[in-house]
């Protein structure tokens, strides 16, 4: 069974994002895919600003990403960037991290200014971590995900077309790397 690790950059659990997440895993699922959702908010704040290589939780996603064949790495695009507690969480990762992987990055962004935000700000990163293979990035705009809220509060997304497209072949690429 093939590993796939989300490292989810969203701060926020109401994020558009994790509607990209959601469909990604499903769709990964769908294909015999065993995947990891790294939620770095959860990690301890402390452990992450603070670089505390020894915690417990660091090490645990650390391990979950050096098991994975493929990696999604996701963020809301925030002053045309990824979060910075994902740069915080990518820090302490493994300097060769990404090495042998495929890797995909899933931004949502306000606008499509922020598109290339994936190459000029993440995939250098990526590359000095050891990525030469990149599966096909996936940038949507806020307005191409739908955000409902039932009266229970469970919060559902609806993406646009275009996005589940982009989406699968990023998944596709994962898959048959």
């Amino acid at each position: 069974m093939r590993k796939i690790t989300i490292i989810s950059g969203s701060p926020n659990k109401k994020s558009r994002l994790n509607g990209v997440i959601h469909y990604a895993k499903q769709k990964l699922e769908q294909n015999c895919c065993e995947i990891s959702v790294i939620e770095v908010c959860s990690l301890p704040s402390d452990d992450l600003m603070y670089a505390n290589l020894n915690s417990k939780s660091i090490q645990r996603a650390n391990a979950t990403v050096e098991e994975a064949a493929g990696i999604i790495v996701a963020s809301p695009v925030y002053k045309t960037t990824y979060t910075g507690v994902l740069k915080a969480y990518l820090d302490l990762l493994p300097q060769k991290g990404f090495q042998n992987k495929i890797v995909a990055a899933y931004f949502v962004g306000g606008t499509f200014s922020n598109l290339l935000s994936i190459d000029y700000s993440l995939k250098p990163l990526l590359a000095s971590m050891g990525c030469r293979c990149f599966a096909e990035n996936v940038f949507a705009v806020d307005n191409q995900i739908e955000r409902i809220e039932d009266h229970k509060q469970n919060i559902h997304f609806h993406l646009a077309k275009e996005i589940k497209q982009r989406i699968d072949a990023s998944t596709s690429d994962l898959i048959s790397y």
